[in-house]
């Protein structure tokens, strides 16, 4: 596909035959979402939800290289560093629209192949169905800023099997397509040089039947291979049990093995801030609705933009691009319980969660 001008829209709505056909169209900035994306994909879900001539909603990427890398987290910075409403009007509506997607009454076909990251996981991971590709990269890399797995990562992680969920979380761990359809992150596998094939098959297909869309996703899935998983699953449980950071990190640094050796020097380099309220986020979204976790998680986001890790993180990834970011505190130890806690607490009623009306 051709880079986009910058004139061309952000996401590209239309409806072909029986699907709601949604591409994210930002190809140059790996189609990471900006609040106006969340919007115009809002308007189309919500318009395509009573339309009888829509049996499913197919979302893809444009460009090779990414499905969606997740926010437009600059623009996160600026609006904190700014003190503005900018900043928590996009997580309203980007938790909105994860809401809205994940009880869409509808078929919901994220086809994933490529960078699947942050927002990218929001728009896909809470769908009916999410096809990985070749491509396929997704993690949850939200520790390594100074943030937290936000758009429902509190929802599904602690639900995925074991500890994948929490490993995941604290590492920011790149699932490629085996480990995703191992880990159940993704219900299908496509080879990525049929995706232009599939879509056309989609878009040209009858849906009203029962199982219509499951036997030409099926006709179109093949061996994703061997997961990585199946080797680490029994590592990864054992290390990421319980509620506390210090005592998973001591465990990995005590394991004596080459892959516990890789993933202590991985949360060495993490936010210790970010790790404490990663792992909290994430054992108290395991008892919580989907509508609970996304108070949750705009209270937790809301929270980051009065410390000092989340503009730390920005800056050495993504500004200065130094990749040193310098934390503070800068041990987990010296991260207390009582401010992780106070990341919780409810906002004022004019900033606190609301949702759409048709959303549930």
């Amino acid at each position: 596909m051709t880079e986009t001008q910058s004139h061309d829209p952000e996401i590209i709505a239309r409806k072909i035959g029986q699907v709601g056909r949604i591409t994210l169209n930002r190809p140059k900035a790996l189609n990471a979402l900006t609040h106006g994306m969340c919007l115009s994909m809002i308007e189309a879900l919500e318009a395509w939800r009573d339309d009888d001539s829509v049996q499913a909603i197919v979302v893809d990427g444009a460009g090779e290289k990414g499905f969606c890398a997740g926010g437009d987290i600059l623009k996160l910075h600026d609006s904190g560093k700014a003190g503005d409403d900018q900043a928590w009007l996009f997580w309203r509506d980007e938790y909105r629209l994860n809401t809205l997607i994940h009880h869409y009454p509808k078929p919901y076909v994220a086809l994933i192949d490529g960078i699947t990251m942050g927002g990218g996981v929001g728009v896909s991971v809470h769908g009916s169905h999410r096809v990985a590709g070749d491509r396929t990269m997704f993690a949850m890399p939200e520790t390594g800023i100074g943030f937290h797995p936000d758009v429902g990562g509190a929802y599904f992680l602690p639900r995925l099997a074991g500890e994948i969920g929490i490993w995941m979380g604290l590492t920011g761990a790149r699932l490629k397509a085996p480990d995703c359809v191992a880990a159940g992150l993704a219900t299908h596998y496509c080879p990525s040089g049929q995706y232009e094939a599939l879509i056309a098959a989609l878009e040209s297909a009858d849906l009203t039947g029962e199982d219509a869309l499951e036997i030409l996703l099926e006709e179109f899935s093949g061996d994703p291979g061997d997961s990585d998983l199946s080797l680490t699953r029994g590592l990864i449980d054992a290390a990421f049990a319980g509620d506390s950071v210090e005592d998973i990190v001591a465990r990995i640094e005590g394991a004596g093995d080459a892959w516990s050796a890789k993933q202590a020097s991985i949360l060495a380099t993490k936010s210790p801030t970010a790790l404490k309220l990663t792992l909290a986020c994430l054992r108290k979204g395991t008892d919580l609705s989907f509508e609970d976790v996304m108070r949750q998680d705009l209270r937790v986001s809301s929270w980051c933009l009065t410390g000092t890790d989340f503009y730390e993180g920005v800056r050495a990834v993504i500004i200065d691009k130094d990749q040193s970011p310098k934390w503070l505190p800068d041990t987990i130890a010296a991260v207390e319980d009582a401010a992780i806690e106070a990341a919780f607490a409810p906002l004022d009623d004019a900033h606190e969660m609301s949702f759409l009306e048709t959303a549930s």
